[in-house]
């Protein structure tokens, strides 16, 4: 831990000394013109989703893969600053103890979940809208992903004793309703039963809200889910995600795949109940299980040119970065060689669509 603590001091001081220059901005600063929700309802819009260049004013189409540049992101990006600054902060005021950093967090923080002008609703009923299909969809759930982290940061400052009562209690308010909606309403059902990363996504956000509200029984579901649903349906024996590798970004979507369901392990193997359930030693009877998954990705990612699959349309060359799954797999497993290349990888990126598709960057906040 010390270790960690040394090489991520100078760019998590940097970052938080920059962030505590700027104000909280939540989704209420941007009217999202094609919304038919309120102020305070996120909004978001498919990214695969363009005009159909023979009906340039009717449904939009599929370009699965290719970003619309077109479409409406500014939530989406309010969301995912969100989700850079507060675990910044949180671990500059981990390795320093100045508690200027964990105060701005905290201004974050009651500007999303608490303050009644500024606050997001805890819904995703508007989320990835298609342009003449549909004003909201399960799959737009997936931008939540970037909740995760900030809610670690939450459990980090609240045992620090740097969250008020006064504001926690609105917060896992907060949360509570936003579980209850992803695990009743439609949008959340056709989500949970995707079968690719994005029902995998649905039960790390799962898990990661129900275990800063103490919900054990949506814990306990979360846990069967992985050792029933999803380990059996997503995973091959070879360790292998055939519903990633068959999509038109194969590499990058394998290593997003593996990153969530390492930090669903990780939550739940921190969460109440966890130490009683241990998911990364959790092994179907053909031998798939989280060690066949490293197994099988980190030489990839050692060596991305021995990858035996097409490149992916765009954003080939960004990847990979620190990814989770080696940090958090090798220290769950004794894979000490994926920790050492987990160290050699960058931390960061300036490319929005790799920024988007990462969601931890302060592995501090979970090595508590």
């Amino acid at each position: 831990m010390l270790e960690l603590r040394e090489l991520d001091r100078p760019r998590v001081i940097a970052a938080a000394n920059e962030y505590l220059h700027r104000s909280p901005e939540t989704i209420t600063a941007v009217r999202a013109p094609r919304s038919p929700g309120g102020p305070h309802d996120f909004f978001s819009e498919g990214d695969y989703w363009w005009p159909d260049p023979s009906n340039p004013d009717g449904p939009y189409i599929r370009r699965d893969g290719e970003s619309n540049p077109a479409n409406f992101v500014a939530h989406r990006r309010a969301m995912v600053r969100l989700s850079v600054e507060v675990p910044a902060l949180t671990a500059a005021w981990l390795l320093t103890s100045d508690t200027r950093y964990a105060e701005h967090a905290r201004r974050h923080l009651r500007a999303w979940f608490v303050d009644a002008s500024t606050r997001m609703n805890p819904d995703l009923q508007y989320a990835q809208a298609i342009h003449g299909v549909t004003t909201g969809r399960g799959t737009g759930i997936i931008d939540t992903i970037h909740f995760v982290e900030v809610v670690r940061a939450i459990e980090v400052l609240r045992r620090g004793r740097m969250l008020p009562d006064a504001e926690l209690q609105p917060i896992r308010s907060w949360f509570a309703d936003y579980v209850r909606w992803l695990t009743t309403h439609p949008n959340g059902i056709e989500e949970r039963d995707a079968k690719n990363n994005h029902g995998m996504c649905w039960v790390m956000q799962v898990a990661s809200f129900a275990s800063l509200t103490n919900d054990r029984a949506q814990l306990d579901a979360c846990r069967t889910r992985f050792k029933t649903v999803l380990l059996p349906t997503q995973m091959a024996p070879d360790g292998s995600f055939p519903l990633e590798v068959a999509r038109t970004k194969p590499y990058g979507y394998s290593l997003f795949n593996l990153d969530a369901m390492a930090t669903t392990c990780q939550i739940l193997s921190l969460a109440p109940g966890g130490d009683a359930d241990k998911l990364w030693t959790f092994t179907l009877p053909d031998g798939r299980g989280m060690r066949k998954a490293l197994e099988y990705m980190a030489p990839y990612i050692r060596d991305k040119s021995r990858w035996p699959h097409a490149h992916d349309v765009q954003y080939y060359d960004e990847w990979p970065m620190r990814h989770p799954s080696l940090l958090f797999g090798g220290l769950a497993l004794g894979r000490r060689d994926d920790v050492g290349l987990w160290k050699s990888l960058r931390a960061d990126s300036d490319v929005e669509e790799v920024v988007r598709n990462f969601f931890v960057r302060q592995p501090l906040l979970w090595l508590q």
